[in-house]
């Protein structure tokens, strides 16, 4: 039996459904952790819970958008009537949203992207805080490259917008967290093999504003590909226990040195 690195510990993921945050949902479970899942789409966070159950593990599954935040709010009073704390936040869920030129961006689909990635976020660690004052804990944000290293995605900028402001804002809850020895660390990961891919949405004149780069062979230098999401998740689950108890206020790069080229 390996080490159970989080044992006895309430661990709740958003978007564990599907990608990163299905891998760390079950690597939570495996190292010990009670997971509670709040996702929009509950039939693929209960696909991760069975998962979970059939390992030996235990998962709840909450219906919940982070888009949201009257939502968050009522998932966290759910598990309240569980559990008498929260000792770890993964704020994963997120989507790509479209992918335009600002010229022709609606405000409401730069609205969308930013208050499921950007707003969700906030929601997902706000409403958190007062199950995790009393012992501390562990937050980690799912942010990307872009936005942060990469800026040569076009069409992106709504989406490069919400990340950049993830690692900002999770600086900012660090320092104001840390008298409650809570930790706010951020992930960037690069091109992982998810299914994020299937909330984004390319408009037909991306073409206008593309300068054409040309990549090298290789870009994802380590591997020579798209990492896998459970190589993401031994980084969230180190981020989420003690072994990186003096790390906090630190965005991380999980890219294979792509954001490098």
């Amino acid at each position: 039996m390996p080490e159970q690195r989080l044992q006895g510990q309430i661990a709740v993921v958003t978007g564990g459904g599907s990608g990163i945050g299905k891998a760390s949902a079950i690597a939570f479970a495996r190292n010990g952790a009670k997971v509670y899942m709040l996702d929009r789409t509950p039939e693929h966070a209960d696909e991760t819970k069975q998962e979970i159950e059939k390992a030996g593990g235990t998962a709840t599954v909450i219906k919940c958008d982070v888009s949201e935040p009257q939502m968050v709010e009522q998932a966290y009073k759910e598990i309240a009537k569980q559990e008498d704390r929260v000792d770890i936040v993964f704020a994963n869920a997120g989507i790509n949203g479209a992918k335009t030129p600002i010229e022709t961006l609606d405000v409401e689909e730069w609205d969308q992207t930013l208050n499921t990635n950007l707003r969700g976020t906030f929601a997902t660690v706000k409403y958190a805080i007062p199950y995790m004052k009393k012992k501390g804990g562990s937050i980690v944000i799912t942010s990307s490259i872009n936005g942060n290293r990469v800026y040569s995605n076009f069409g992106f900028a709504a989406y490069s917008s919400s990340k950049a402001g993830q690692v900002a804002f999770m600086k900012m809850a660090a320092l104001e967290l840390a008298q409650y020895k809570i930790r706010v660390n951020a992930i960037c990961p690069g091109a992982i093999e998810t299914n994020i891919g299937e909330n984004t949405f390319p408009s037909d004149d991306l073409k206008k504003i593309v300068i054409p780069v040309e990549y090298p062979e290789g870009s994802q230098p380590l591997e020579k590909g798209p990492g896998s999401a459970e190589q993401v998740a031994d980084l969230v689950l180190f981020l989420a226990s003690n072994e990186s108890s003096h790390v906090t206020g630190t965005e991380i790069y999980v890219d294979g040195a792509e954001s490098l080229l």
